[in-house]
């Protein structure tokens, strides 16, 4: 009978990706991931059938812990501003306080080994945050562009954000007020 699978461990697979997908990319050797979370890389296929599944599991697994830091104490009845500025301080905060996660998150974002599914359920953590975003893309002076390019154009000033708040920390606080004013004036005002 073959024991169960231990969860410290698989969690331990998951850590060890994060690391290596936001150092190396998605190419990160799984023999360098099994290493990496103290476990023979034959291990590493009990848990994740391929790398495919692993990967596809981290994206899922990053997705909903960021959408969770964002929907913490999310009130979805507030104005919507108050609600753009909650989705994006969390952000922020997130991506600040996890920048190997967030760099990892980027990676497998743009990587065509995350398959449709997978990002069909990692949206699912942002069904309040895509509903203000529409509300208000519906109302601001972007109303005529695709709500893809609204969210594109968010993650790229967030990452802008970040990067300067990563270089120049004692002004965290002003990049974030900065950031939100650039993209409430495109998006709400």
């Amino acid at each position: 009978m073959a024991r169960p699978l231990s969860e410290a461990k698989r969690q331990a697979i998951l850590e060890s990706a994060t690391r290596l997908v936001a150092a190396m990319g998605i190419g990160a050797p799984t023999a360098k991931i099994a290493q990496g979370a103290e476990i023979a890389e034959g291990t590493l296929f009990k848990y994740f059938a391929n790398k495919d599944e692993l990967l596809n599991q981290l994206y899922l697994t990053l997705k909903t812990e960021l959408g969770g830091a964002i929907m913490q104490g999310f009130i979805p009845d507030a104005s919507i501003r108050e609600r753009a500025w909650h989705i994006w301080s969390h952000w922020i905060d997130w991506g600040a306080k996890y920048p190997v996660k967030r760099k990892a998150m980027r990676q497998l974002g743009v990587s065509e080994r995350i398959t449709p599914a997978t990002r069909q359920a990692g949206s699912s953590a942002f069904r309040d945050v895509s509903a203000a975003f529409e509300q208000a893309h519906a109302l601001g002076p972007l109303r005529d562009q695709p709500m893809a390019f609204l969210s594109a154009s968010f993650e790229a000033l967030a990452e802008t954000t970040l990067e300067f708040t990563a270089r120049d920390p004692e002004r965290r606080d002003a990049y974030k007020q900065a950031g939100f004013q650039i993209f409430w004036g495109g998006l709400g005002s």
